[in-house]
């Protein structure tokens, strides 16, 4: 018998995975080449680091909610900020853990 896709992508669904940071956007925080462990949810607060489905495309930013309203925030300021009100987005994961050749940092929110 032949598994659906589905049924073995929801067996790990809710798992931490690791992606590697590319580019400059989050840096000093998270530099280019770093690992960084990511804990599904749908859920995040003000301050979190996510990973976030916008329109379609994924981004790894910080999350604001304040006065300002929600946005998503690159930590050098050379990017623009994302803000959110009006636009298709959803929380897909927060940040747990980051690795700097070997040095790890966890993030407890």
């Amino acid at each position: 018998m032949e598994e659906s896709q589905d049924s073995l992508s929801n067996c790990s669904a809710r798992e931490p995975f690791a992606l590697q940071v590319l580019g400059d956007s989050m840096e000093p925080e998270f530099p280019d080449g770093c690992i960084i462990i990511l804990e599904p949810s749908e859920q995040c607060v003000h301050g979190m680091y996510i990973m976030a489905l916008v329109e379609g495309v994924r981004w790894f930013r910080q999350y604001l909610q304040d006065e300002q309203g929600e946005r998503l925030v690159a930590l050098n300021d050379l990017y623009p900020e994302i803000p959110l009100q009006d636009l298709d987005w959803k929380p897909e994961a927060i940040a747990i853990q980051r690795n700097i050749k070997r040095e790890v940092k966890h993030y407890n929110y």
